[in-house]
């Protein structure tokens, strides 16, 4: 009679590859359309986005999730399932803000590009205020076998994903409370996916 061998921690720990990709070694780089204004609400703000501050400053971000939709097919009495659409869920970051409120003010402008305040005006192209993004999953050795990260440490890019034509939906509110002590603010942006895909670990890093 078959056995099943023995699987003691010893043998998990052998399995456990690099203790395990952690959620907290991460970092993501988002190109804004260069078709948006950042300059377009005249509220003082640089009119620029720093990328480089971003992935500091990026504290939450998901790797992507994706649904097939089942089809049923009714069959005599049976149903029959088959792969229907491919949907991609909504994907949000959230972001600590600093006291020039620059990313803030960046993420409101592309918004007010899209849909103007007063009117319905706004980008109608596309192509002028889609951007793309970028998630590193990073890993806790070094290696240059699979490139450094973009802040310049050699952190091992363990995956990437790289997300296609997004735009910002929604910007959360901040909460202001005179009982809010020892806390810094921050806010949630949800985008619109097109699509995403894998690529090699430091393509383009």
């Amino acid at each position: 009679m078959a056995q099943i061998p023995t699987r003691g921690i010893s043998a998990f720990k052998s399995k456990l590859i690099g203790g395990g990709a952690r959620p907290n070694l991460f970092e993501v780089d988002v190109t804004f359309p260069t078709a948006v204004n950042l300059g377009v609400q005249g509220d003082g703000g640089s009119g620029s986005f720093d990328s480089e501050n971003f992935r500091f400053l990026c504290k939450t971000a998901a790797l992507p999730g994706s649904n097939v939709t089942p089809i049923e097919v009714p069959f005599r009495g049976r149903t029959l399932k088959v792969a229907g659409d491919r949907t991609i869920e909504p994907w949000s970051v959230t972001i600590i803000n600093d006291e020039d409120f620059s990313h803030r003010r960046a993420f409101e402008a592309w918004i007010q590009n899209m849909a103007q305040y007063g009117d319905h005006s706004g980008l109608t192209d596309p192509n002028d205020y889609m951007g793309n993004a970028v998630v590193y999953q990073l890993g806790r050795s070094e290696s240059n076998q699979q490139g450094t990260n973009t802040t310049g440490d050699n952190s091992r890019i363990l995956a990437q994903y790289r997300f296609i034509d997004i735009f910002p939906t929604s910007i959360s509110e901040i909460g202001l409370s005179y009982d809010s002590e020892n806390a810094i603010e921050e806010f949630t942006v949800d985008f619109q996916v097109q699509y995403y895909f894998p690529e090699a670990p430091g393509t383009g890093a």
